[in-house]
């Protein structure tokens, strides 16, 4: 538990160690995301020898594409807007997950999942009162890129869950960032104009959310049953928050809290409803 714990609350300085690199373009920051994990693994795929493309390797590359999209919005959404509005709008990918495996999987709606969905959409439209609507507004673009990353992380959670069983943890990690990692190399023309200290920071960022976090939770998982993993890991949301409020003076408007709430608990919900769903299926199958 204490694994999982520590994982949430070292993912909640996500944005913080973001704004810090501001000043360096996304697809530079992302190349770090991306390369540092990929450098860390190479040799410990060869020392188990596990460093060889075999599975549906096409649908891997097309999630590590999507994966590769969607974190270019994600360093948007914290480079251009606040903190709380970036995070509280990300974690709405447990909606967009249900929504995907109904219309496009043709899953059977249940009412309370419709319910949850039209909590969640009111809670992102409170989240967005009193913002522009427009694309002269930093804070509106930043706001959308958080969205658009919540639904390309939302499809790379479907396809990389329907391969889980063929590629260890390592391997998975892998694939997830080695298009990005050769998709942001043209990003590296930016290096001679970047900051020491910020090219430092993207070499602990990559370390510290692409390697330590995951493995922490994959360790935590081992001793926890996976609702209670996922459910520990919105303490991300919660310190994140409260870290982009103390430390970058961000304000916690209503419609934040409230818009926010709504949210977490949409996707807190829909998630044990995938959960229970599961576990039916599991026992079904015995």
């Amino acid at each position: 538990m204490y694994a999982v714990i520590i994982c949430a609350l070292i993912a909640g300085n996500n944005g913080l160690i973001i704004k810090h690199m501001s000043s360096m373009s996304p697809g530079l920051i992302a190349w770090f995301r991306t390369t540092i994990p990929i450098i860390f693994l190479i040799p410990l795929l060869w020392k188990k020898g596990d460093l060889h493309f075999k599975g549906n390797n096409k649908r891997m590359l097309l999630a590590s594409s999507i994966n590769a999209v969607r974190m270019y919005l994600f360093l948007i959404a914290f480079i251009y807007t606040s903190i709380g509005n970036a995070v509280v709008l990300f974690y709405t990918y447990p909606i967009f997950v249900t929504a995907i495996e109904i219309l496009f999987l043709k899953k059977k709606i249940k009412k309370e999942q419709l319910l949850f969905l039209l909590l969640a959409f009111i809670g992102i439209i409170i989240t967005y009162i009193g913002k522009p609507f427009n694309f002269e507004s930093r804070d509106f673009i930043g706001m959308l890129a958080a969205i658009g990353a919540s639904i390309g992380y939302a499809v790379t959670v479907i396809i990389f869950k329907t391969e889980t069983h063929n590629y260890s943890q390592d391997k998975m990690i892998f694939y997830q960032n080695i298009v990005g990692a050769v998709l942001f190399i043209p990003f590296l023309t930016g290096l001679p104009t970047a900051e020491i200290d910020h090219l430092a920071t993207g070499l602990f960022y990559g370390l510290l959310i692409g390697i330590v976090v995951f493995k922490l939770f994959f360790f935590g998982l081992k001793y926890l049953a996976a609702s209670t993993a996922t459910t520990l890991m919105y303490l991300e949301v919660i310190t994140a928050v409260l870290l982009g409020h103390f430390i970058l003076d961000e304000k916690l408007t209503w419609n934040i809290l409230v818009g926010g709430a709504l949210i977490l608990t949409s996707s807190i919900s829909i998630s044990r409803l995938h959960r229970k769903a599961a576990r039916n299926s599991v026992k079904a199958s015995v």
